[in-house]
């Protein structure tokens, strides 16, 4: 009878464990699924365990609860089974080691009490949750309904213990929710894309193009623009010919109609509408009269917005304003494309001359207008915060003045130290030589990596402190 009694015991035993581990599983699992995962589901299958999940995941708070009790219940009851029942095994095996027989029984449970703990853990917790993680769905069309009837058995005491828990947590200033959160922040959507690159889910050119797509909405149309210095225009007094010979001189479409300066544009124009003059006309007919009206945006505006305003606007450019009412620049829709996808190149264009980028070694030739955020994100340096957006302006800054062709200065070190952590594996500083201006514009520098040691010669060389952050920099 003992023996039929320890039996039905240790069945028991394996049958608590087994019941945590359902109750543990359809935790894990529900909270691991998305919406979408769950009504492709439905959508594809459409059978009752599909429905099952869907019901349970829009009440997961009440679900959740009932997985505490039954997980509660169930680790109890086998501790109050398993001590006495797996003692009764350990007792002779601790006569045979020669144990006192005072000593046997408490030992004996202690002993028990270790295993049944162990094998409940095992069991009934992880095994069951590292199911649950690596295959939610699966996991949780397989234990949804047996943990429904124990639900719906618990119902009230369930909701009862559920509404007491609301109410504290309304009291600490937290609304309850009844099921989780499916939508991500973009910040969320490119850690995960950056995970998956990582882990090679995602090729690098396609992670490439989700982040920057990602972080489109948080640039401005000021770094979008193209700066007033470089834009090519046409005088509202310019006739047809003119439009067509600037056309052919650029490579470009389109041309602001301006009067004096880009303060005072007319509207814009594009190289199709030559095409609307009968050639004997077009010495005659001026940009005033093709000029159409162009759109006006702030430098502050968001870059979704933007490209709202770009696709609505007929010829597909904007104008930006800056905060004293003048144009800063324009914007077009291949601004926004290669913000996504990069340097967009035609037939017009010089791929070689027009990159931005271009590597020699452990050197880099940059475009003046390279904004900071593309040269952190390309070369590795991350400049200090200032009155500047562009790789010229900081030179410029730093300088003091306008820039000669052959100036040479070290970049000032970033201001955020944090954020200096972040650089290239390079360990010193960057040395910047001007090698050709437009106008009073940086159009082009070379930026070398130098050494902790060579950055503080060159320090003291001109007399600064290498503890010291110079204001201007050290130039030469």
């Amino acid at each position: 009878m003992d023996i039929a009694i320890s039996i039905v015991s240790l069945i028991g035993f394996i049958a608590l464990t087994a019941s945590t581990g359902l109750f543990v599983a359809v935790e894990f699992a529900l909270t691991g699924l998305e919406r979408s995962t769950i009504e492709h589901d439905l959508k594809t299958r459409g059978d009752h365990r599909a429905k099952a999940v869907k019901r349970d995941f829009h009440n997961l708070s009440f679900v959740l609860s009932g997985a505490q009790l039954g997980i509660t219940l169930t680790t109890l009851a086998t501790g109050y089974l398993a001590e006495p029942i797996l003692a009764k095994f350990f007792t002779p095996l601790l006569d045979l080691m020669g144990v006192p027989e005072d000593a046997t029984t408490p030992i004996a449970l202690v002993v028990a009490l270790l295993v049944a703990t162990g094998l409940s853990m095992v069991f009934g917790e992880l095994v069951p949750k590292n199911v649950a993680i690596t295959n939610p769905l699966a996991t949780a069309r397989t234990v949804v309904g047996p943990v429904h009837i124990f639900n719906t058995v618990f119902k009230g005491f369930i909701n009862l213990l559920n509404k007491a828990a609301n109410v504290t947590v309304r009291r600490m200033g937290i609304e309850p929710a009844d099921e989780l959160a499916s939508a991500r922040s973009a910040q969320e959507l490119t850690a995960l894309v950056r995970n998956s690159a990582e882990s090679g889910d995602l090729d690098e050119n396609t992670a490439l193009v989700l982040d920057r797509s990602l972080k489109f909405g948080e640039t401005t149309a000021g770094e979008l623009m193209t700066p007033r210095s470089t834009v090519d225009a046409l005088s509202a007094e310019d006739t047809v010919q003119d439009l067509i010979a600037l056309a052919i001189e650029t490579g470009h479409s389109r041309f602001p109609v301006i009067r004096g300066d880009l303060d005072d544009t007319i509207g814009v124009v594009t190289y199709k509408d030559a095409f609307s003059v009968p050639e004997a006309q077009r010495s005659a007919v001026t940009m005033q009269q093709l000029a159409r009206p162009v759109p006006i945006v702030p430098e502050s505006l968001d870059g979704d917005t933007v490209l709202d305003e770009v696709r609505k606007a007929g010829s597909q450019v904007i104008l930006v304003a800056d905060e004293y009412g003048g144009t800063a620049g324009l914007i077009t829709i291949e601004d926004c494309v290669e913000e996504i996808l990069g340097e967009v190149y035609d037939e017009h264009d010089d791929a070689e001359a027009e990159r931005d980028f271009q590597r020699f070694g452990s050197n880099w030739q940059v475009a003046g207008l390279v904004r900071l955020d593309e040269l952190a994100e390309k070369v590795g340096y991350i400049g200090p915060e200032g009155p500047y957006e562009t790789l010229g302006g900081l030179v410029m800054a730093t300088l003091g003045r306008i820039p000669k062709v052959g100036d040479e200065l070290l970049l000032p070190e970033s201001d955020n130290p944090m954020m200096a952590e972040f650089e290239s594996g390079i360990k010193g500083r960057w040395l910047a030589k001007v090698t050709l201006m437009e106008d009073r514009r940086v159009e082009s520098v070379i930026l070398s990596p130098m050494s902790a040691e060579e950055a503080e010669a060159m320090l003291a060389e001109h007399g600064v402190e290498p503890t010291q952050q110079p204001q201007g920099g050290s130039s030469r």
